[in-house]
């Protein structure tokens, strides 16, 4: 029975190579893998009938029965072992079908006990289909319940022959041979086999495992590169990332039109920024659905002599758009294992939604700055007027003084229009553009206010957003003093120095100041008011916000008719960050 048994624990390692029958075992079943686990177990029975042990009035043959038994035979064997192992792993109509087959062949197989076994087997196939609802194949005891399920349904079967099979006094005497060893046998097959089940579902879960963290791994370094978009220079690295992380030989990369990179085998060919080398890549841009060749022929390479002989090509997706491939390429027809495939697959899903975050992010800060660009670039009109009208009445009374403020207007005019078209200036063109707006209004008001400047020489190099300085300016001139005491002048003072790596922008103004509900809205958000709405100072604020992050500070003190001092606060170590962020904006 030992011998006999491991024939069918053999038959099953066997079968536990094979990726189909791994597959099978690992997947949800369909009726089609049904029917491939039916006629697998109900194999597994015949086999078992005939690799049985015959027992004739208290002989044992040990030759294989291929022609069946004669009416005074039994046999003992294994077939019970298969069916319950068949129900448990696929359910009721596995169970059935295989109990069925295994059942009915022995049925047809002869000898004084065919009926009661056949009834038996296919018994075992319902209840342990039944029970296979239930049964989780992956739990840590599972293989010791099947042992349990498997010895029962043995126990089963010999009652059934006490109850069956004739004359009784023959049926008894069967039992009394062949329980024990049956029991035992059966239950030792069935704890092998579900071991050798477990053992392929855990391989496949270790795999899988290490898959995932190779994918995602691969995903973690490509995601830099990834965010640039798809162009030659991040698809190159992407490339070479996956080329030394994969088994493939050469790997590329290519948008609709033409080829953004290629590294490894054949790149005399496959060049980047040329038009597509293989037919199979067109095919995956027009279906968008994943593409294998495992032929030359197939991969359809327009040179002869190109060493590419198998391709997997995946279409990189973003906003359901296909608007690109990744290929990864093979020396050897067979060079794709379906570990690698599934790794390849896995990773053109991560890398379609890389791209298309990426390019959700890039349309945010695209609006962000549009939105941006658009505050920056206001003026208020009053101010126009009001400088065209001074410089008017200045024509005739004093001409070189409005030649002297037209030349202002003019300076004013082109720091607005070069602002509006950099994330960064120096502080010293900031500080231009403060000088040539005090100019124009100094000239409206000559003795309302004086204006004092510190600024560190070391600091005047240092980039900054625009509009910085020369808002805060006007918001002390228009708001600060408007409401001053008769007879007392407005003083705004400017600083700019280096404290603790960082620079520090203040301005002081000994204006009217503003309440702490006042002072606690703005710079946070537009507050609409008789005054103004607080634009100005919102608009710096989200700029420094998001361009420099939490690493920068904007900072508002002020008391009722004690004046406002506000204070910006930017990392001097963040200069060369900031200067990269202002090339990626105008690069995108």
């Amino acid at each position: 029975m030992l011998e006999r048994a491991g024939i069918l624990i053999i038959v099953a390692f066997l079968l536990s190579r094979l990726k189909s029958f791994r597959r099978i075992i690992d997947h949800e079943h369909v009726m089609k893998e049904k029917i491939i686990l039916i006629t697998i177990f109900g194999v597994f029975g015949i086999i078992s009938n005939y690799t049985g042990i015959e027992i004739h009035h208290r002989s044992i043959s040990e030759e294989w029965h291929i022609g069946g038994l004669s009416g005074s035979s039994a046999i003992a064997n294994t077939r019970i072992m298969g069916v319950a192992i068949g129900g448990l792993l696929g359910g009721p109509v596995v169970g059935l079908g295989a109990g069925l087959i295994a059942g009915l062949h022995r049925l047809s197989f002869g000898g004084y006990t065919s009926i009661a076994c056949g009834i038996s087997t296919i018994l075992a196939g319902i209840i342990t289909g039944l029970l296979g609802k239930r049964f989780n194949i992956r739990e840590k005891n599972a293989h010791l319940k099947a042992v349990i399920i498997g010895i029962l349904m043995e126990c089963v079967q010999m009652g059934i022959i006490l109850l069956i099979a004739k004359p009784f006094g023959s049926a008894l005497e069967l039992v009394k041979i062949i329980a024990f060893p049956m029991i035992t046998v059966n239950g030792f097959g069935t704890f092998i086999f579900m071991l050798i089940i477990q053992t392929i579902l855990l391989e496949e879960d270790r795999t899988r495992t290490l898959q995932t963290h190779r994918a995602l791994y691969i995903a973690q370094l490509t995601l830099p590169y990834f965010r640039q978009g798809l162009n030659k220079e991040s698809c190159e690295r992407v490339a070479e990332i996956i080329l030394k992380h994969t088994g493939a030989d050469a790997v590329s990369i290519t948008d609709r039109n033409q080829v953004l990179s290629h590294v490894g085998l054949a790149s005399d060919h496959h060049i980047p920024l040329k038009s597509m080398a293989t037919k199979l890549t067109q095919k995956v841009l027009e279906q968008g659905e994943i593409q294998k060749a495992t032929t030359k022929e197939e991969i359809q390479c327009y040179r002869e002599d190109c060493p590419l002989n198998s391709a997997i090509v995946l279409p990189l997706k973003a906003n359901n758009h296909v608007i690109g491939t990744l290929k990864l390429y093979f020396k050897s027809s067979n060079g794709l294992s379906a570990v690698d495939e599934e790794l390849v697959e896995g990773l053109g899903k991560l890398f379609s939604s890389q791209l298309e975050f990426a390019e959700a992010e890039q349309q945010r800060k695209l609006l962000k700055d549009a939105e941006i660009k658009a505050l920056q670039a206001q003026v208020h009109p009053h101010f126009l007027f009001n400088a065209i009208n001074t410089i008017s009445c200045l024509i005739r009374t004093d001409a070189d003084q409005a030649r002297k403020l037209l030349l202002q207007l003019s300076k004013f005019f082109r720091s607005n229009l070069q602002g509006a078209r950099q994330m960064l200036i120096p502080l010293e063109k900031e500080l231009e553009h403060v000088h040539a707006y005090l100019s124009l209004e100094q000239a409206r008001f000559p003795n309302k206010y004086t204006v004092s400047m510190e600024i560190d020489e070391s600091m005047k190099d240092v980039l900054i957003p625009p509009f910085t300085l020369q808002p805060l300016v006007e918001n002390a001139v228009h708001h600060g003093f408007k409401h001053l005491e008769k007879g007392k002048k407005g003083v705004i003072s400017i600083h700019a120095c280096q404290e603790n790596g960082k620079i520090n922008i203040t301005t002081i103004d000994n204006g009217v100041g503003m309440t702490e509900d006042q002072r606690r809205n703005l710079g946070t958000k537009a507050v609409h008011s008789k005054e103004g709405t607080g634009t100005a100072l919102w608009n710096i604020k989200k700029r420094i916000d998001e361009i420099y992050g939490q690493v920068a500070d904007f900072k508002i003190e002020s008391e009722p008719a004690s004046g406002t001092k506000i204070t910006i606060s930017l990392p001097l170590d963040e200069q060369k960050w900031g200067e990269e962020y202002a090339e990626g904006f105008y690069r995108g």
